[in-house]
């Protein structure tokens, strides 16, 4: 425990708050009073009035209210479909029927459910749906309305106007294929139910708001209605994120299967992926803010998809590189790409990121060891662990990459006493600490940098005068694929090179993120965790609006 407040210590500037990263408290919902008391809008209002009082006595005679006022409201939108108070009475109708079925533990989804009725018997059911892996009975369903979210990286609630009720589906089980399908372990997911009525007969269908953004209602076509922070807070409240960046970095070997791509959504061939790769001490619930905010862009929605790329991030980064890429192998297989991917790395994942678009080929390995990999006499597993991470070229699926406070140079911190210090305390994983024991013996000099003495960790990969710091940086990046970068200065300011005082993001010094033939360079006022700046992720917004329209300019 000691040892894990001393990296903490040496590593502060790495750490995250630690705060929940999100906090979600089922709330009752509220049913917003209306002027109208009298006609077909003042029926609806008092049908779901007088259910609400009804719900926890007597669910089926309360769900019996939610399908009249909700057959009410279908049958007036039909006639005045932009009358905003009749369609706001519909999807609070509809959201508290799923509640009902939930509360109730109801399943019309196997099998339609009668629901008895005083002006005659409802029958619910689910709409037949064309997508395979799409089945109702596998969910729990709560409505988005239910939900007060807040925590650090919850800052605002995006939210779309349309027709239908925004649910958050939450898996009954953990998806047992996850790892094959690059899906998560569990399914936390957005989606808008829609009632229809054919005679007594109740539909409920799910539509999913970053796949659409219209639904055909009556013959008329409506928006989509869309909460799309909801079920990340959810999501991430259900997870152990806040303590995933520090135990991953502390013993990356532990959590060795949580290195891998992981789909947000489900997989659309026609758009582009935004692949985001996290930083050190940290996981995929970092972008957050960043995704959050990009998915109430309706271009967004229509032109891409995201994944994360998730890694413990106690490995060199070289090493994780190389994970990336053996994911990225496998995955153009399961899901082949049509459009360019962009990719988005933060810190250590603009390192990572970096690997995706250099050209290196074998000369790394001959910088290291003086001959080629052939001639070099190396136990074979060694010899592959170290040929991924040390021979690649730049991938043809990547589009574009965006670099956000990437210490690309190193970081004077992670050199020095403090961070060598908590370096020591990251336990390698055997594997490279058995190859490191076999290359010290074979590795050439090299008078320019630091003497390795055993295999480097992510801290050490971080430093000025790593070997593979200064190395790589030998190498140009891509001339083919626009790059950008994105640093963080803490509002202050300070000179560019490596004369006091420099301007740096608390961790890395500008010096060190600079790409001189970047397309684009923004320095916004922020710390370290600058890819939670509203400017930056402006700025990324900008950039992903030019990918879309197809342009490698500015």
């Amino acid at each position: 425990m000691k040892s894990h407040f001393l990296l903490a210590l040496a590593l502060c500037s790495f750490l995250p708050s630690c705060k929940h990263f999100a906090k979600v408290r089922e709330v009752r919902p509220v049913l917003r009073p209306i002027s109208a008391t009298v006609g077909t809008v003042g029926a609806i209002h008092q049908a779901l009035h007088d259910s609400l009082k009804q719900s926890k006595r007597e669910p089926m005679t309360a769900l019996a209210g939610y399908l009249t006022a909700a057959e009410i409201a279908a049958k007036q939108l039909a006639l005045t479909p932009n009358d905003a108070v009749v369609r706001e009475e519909y999807n609070f109708a509809v959201a508290r029927i799923l509640t009902v079925i939930q509360d109730s533990q109801l399943d019309p989804w196997t099998k339609p459910l009668t629901v008895p009725s005083k002006d005659g018997d409802f029958v619910l059911t689910r709409k037949p749906d064309a997508r395979k892996a799409w089945n109702p009975a596998l969910y729990t369903f709560t409505p988005a309305d239910q939900f007060d979210i807040g925590g650090v990286f919850i800052n605002e609630h995006n939210k779309k106007d349309g027709l239908g009720a925004p649910i958050v589906a939450t898996g009954k089980q953990g998806n047992a294929t996850a790892k094959e399908d690059f899906n998560l372990p569990r399914t936390f997911y957005g989606v808008t139910a829609i009632a229809r009525f054919k005679g007594r007969t109740c539909e409920l269908g799910f539509e999913d708001p970053l796949a659409t953004e219209t639904v055909q209602f009556n013959g008329k076509t409506f928006p989509l209605a869309a909460d799309f922070t909801v079920p990340i807070a959810v999501m991430l409240a259900n997870s152990n994120a806040e303590k995933m960046g520090l135990s991953r970095l502390i013993n990356p070997e532990k959590y060795a299967d949580t290195a891998r791509i992981t789909r947000l959504q489900p997989y659309d061939p026609n758009k582009a992926v935004i692949l985001v790769v996290h930083g050190l001490n940290s996981s995929p619930a970092t972008w957050t803010p960043m995704i959050n905010s990009l998915r109430n862009n309706e271009e967004i929605r229509r032109n891409f998809q995201f994944w994360v790329f998730s890694y413990p991030s106690g490995y060199p980064y070289m090493h994780s590189a190389a994970i990336l890429r053996q994911n990225l192998d496998a995955i153009e297989k399961r899901f082949p790409m049509k459009k360019k991917m962009v990719v988005i790395g933060h810190s250590m994942g603009g390192c990572i990121s970096r690997l995706l678009i250099t050209d290196v080929g074998d000369k790394m390995w001959m910088d290291y060891f003086g001959k080629s990999p052939e001639q070099t006499e190396m136990g074979p597993a060694t010899k592959k662990l170290i040929s991924d991470a040390l021979i690649f070229n730049q991938r043809r699926e990547i589009g574009r990459v965006i670099f956000i406070a990437a210490p690309l140079r190193g970081a004077d911190k992670a050199g020095s006493k403090l961070g060598q210090f908590g370096a020591k305390l990251v336990k390698s994983p055997f594997t490279l600490l058995q190859a490191g024991n076999e290359i010290i013996e074979k590795v050439t000099d090299d008078p320019d940098a630091k003497t390795m003495k055993r295999m480097p960790n992510s801290v050490d990969t971080l430093s000025p005068n790593n070997r593979f710091v200064k190395t790589i940086n030998t190498f140009p990046l891509s001339s083919t694929i626009p790059y950008h970068a994105i640093v963080g200065d803490r509002g202050k300011g300070g000179n560019k090179d490596k004369t006091k005082p420099v301007s740096s993001d608390g961790l890395v010094p500008y010096w060190s993120s600079y790409l001189p033939n970047a397309k684009s360079e923004l320095i916004v006022p922020s710390g370290h965790g600058a890819h939670q700046n509203p400017q930056a992720i402006a700025e990324v917004e900008r950039i992903l609006m030019l990918h879309a329209k197809g342009t490698t300019s500015r």
